[in-house]
């Protein structure tokens, strides 16, 4: 039963992330490529904030919904932990992207694979304690 239900929240996990990942994606190309703002990681940081926020509500409400934690010290906890991995993953762009000149979609699936570790975990031992 136990098995069940990690891997039920792993493919939960999986959903949110995509779904977080896209909205983050769709921002910052928005703001690179229609908006034609100069730095992607200033584009990525503030393109975070949308990804982060999308996926607060589906870990809160669809990934870790047996969590008993109040709402407000899940939040306070969610919000520490990705403002320093949106920090690293904005960091990484801008050294990637604007130092290195290297592409933004490579820099990006980079950052991102090392934001889902970094969350996955953070969010099951620190915010939502399942």
């Amino acid at each position: 039963m136990l098995t069940a239900s990690l891997n039920k929240q792993s493919i939960r996990y999986i959903i949110n992330g995509l779904v977080a990942t896209a909205i983050h994606f769709l921002v910052l190309t928005f703001f690179l490529k229609i908006l034609d703002w100069d730095s992607a990681g200033v584009a990525n940081l503030i393109a975070a904030v949308f990804g982060i926020s999308a996926s607060f509500i589906g870990s809160r409400y669809y990934v870790f919904n047996g969590s008993l934690e109040p709402l407000v010290k899940q939040l306070y906890r969610f919000t520490f932990l990705y403002v320093a991995i949106a920090v690293l993953h904005g960091l990484f762009m801008h050294v990637w992207v604007d130092l290195y000149l290297q592409n933004y979609i490579i820099g990006f699936v980079i950052a991102t694979a090392m934001q889902i570790l970094c969350s996955y975990f953070g969010n099951k031992v620190l915010v939502f304690k399942v």
